[in-house]
C-alpha cells in the first residue's frame, strides 16, 4: 500500500489554519499510524506505532482539559 492510497484526515478541531497534521488509520490493524504535514501532502510520512499514537492523543487530550 502506498501513501497515496491511504485515507488521510485532519482533526475536526483544525480550523483550516494550515498548521495541521493528517493521519491515516488504514494501517492501524497492522500496528502503525502514518502521519504527515497537511501542507506537504507529497512530502515525508512518519509512521508511529498505534501504541505511541494512542499515548500522544491521550496526552494532548489531557493537556487541553
Amino acid at each position: 500500500m502506498t501513501t497515496e492510497s491511504l485515507n488521510w484526515f485532519k482533526s475536526s478541531y483544525s480550523s483550516n489554519g494550515g498548521d495541521c497534521i493528517e493521519v491515516a488509520a488504514d494501517l492501524a490493524a497492522r500496528g502503525v499510524v502514518p502521519v504527515r504535514d497537511s501542507k506537504q501532502i507529497g512530502g515525508p510520512v512518519l509512521t508511529v506505532s498505534t501504541e505511541a499514537f494512542s499515548t500522544f492523543v491521550a496526552e494532548v487530550r489531557a493537556s487541553v482539559r
